[in-house]
């Protein structure tokens, strides 16, 4: 479902079950990835997250979560912003590698990433609730508007706008973009160089970064 190997310094988070909905399996294994990174010595370190083939993450199962009870939806909720937060603060550069599609909650999880670099031939990065009938809460409305311009951020959630890899670049919904084969190479590049950063003070300037989106989302 999602695997956790390393590379030298860098960390590579490969989420690799098709088309890697968002569920409550799904959630525990994540958690339990950033259980061991949060661990990790933090000098040099980095992190790069991908998935497979045309998927990044098609966002939330929402077959198998429509059929959960209250608690178990409540309990999905709170871990999913558990897991941005978490994501948000890791204490080392993290680069999202989008080899394919990121929707809804698969857009947002590249955007938990510090920089995003796109498949530059396939895969669209949209924030597509407002087609499927999904609403977005305020706290993740607050995550959107740190992360993304606001005419950018105006028109990816009220028309669900499918982004190219050169679009998102040009939207600053993307920092890069690399040949499939490639992509993970240039990613893991990204991180190196970031990863030559004092760890202490990066961390703490990222913190610092990050805590308005920390804070919607409490």
């Amino acid at each position: 479902m999602i695997e956790l190997s390393k590379d030298n310094q860098i960390f590579i988070v490969t989420m690799n079950d098709g088309a890697n909905m968002i569920c409550l399996e799904w959630q525990q294994r994540m958690l339990d990835i950033l259980d061991q990174l949060e661990h990790q010595p933090h000098a040099a370190a980095a992190m790069v997250m991908i998935g497979v083939d045309k998927f990044f993450s098609n966002g939330l199962n929402l077959e198998v979560l429509n059929k959960l009870d209250s608690d178990d939806w409540h309990r999905f909720a709170e871990q999913m912003k558990a897991i941005h937060r978490r994501m948000l603060r890791l204490p080392f550069p993290t680069v999202a590698a989008v080899n394919g599609h990121a929707f809804a909650g698969g857009a947002f999880l590249a955007l938990s990433c510090d920089y995003r670099i796109m498949r530059e031939d396939r895969g669209w990065i949209c924030i597509s609730e407002v087609d499927a009938g999904v609403p977005l809460p305020q706290g993740m409305m607050e995550f959107l508007r740190y992360r993304l311009p606001p005419i950018t951020l105006r028109d990816a959630v009220l028309t669900g706008k499918r982004y190219t890899a050169d679009e998102a670049i040009a939207a600053g919904f993307a920092d890069g973009k690399a040949s499939a084969e490639n992509l993970l190479a240039d990613a893991k590049a990204l991180a190196a160089s970031l990863a030559v950063k004092e760890s202490g003070i990066f961390t703490a300037i990222k913190h610092a970064h990050v805590a308005p989106i920390i804070e919607a989302l409490q």
